[in-house]
């Protein structure tokens, strides 16, 4: 019918490795360690980690949470 929706179907895709980016800069400007950021999220440090190195895929309620923590509006990190 010529309609097609694309969908993000990797972790190593250009734009999500663009998009973990962007939040790795966001806490580092936010002057926040990966280990600071796990504990106010009650997570081991490597969480954090694997969300910036893209082993671990980040959902949307997660990229919100991470934005506040920053102090960051979301659509800055999208």
């Amino acid at each position: 019918m010529g309609f097609s929706i694309q969908f993000m179907s990797s972790i190593h895709s250009k734009d999500y490795r663009e998009l973990i980016a962007r939040l790795k800069e966001a806490r580092k400007k936010a002057g926040l360690t990966q280990g600071e950021v796990a504990k106010k999220l009650n997570k081991p440090q490597s969480f954090i980690s694997k969300i910036e190195s893209c082993q671990r895929r980040l959902d949307i309620l997660e990229l919100g949470t991470f934005a506040k923590i920053y102090s960051i509006d979301v659509s800055k990190l999208i």
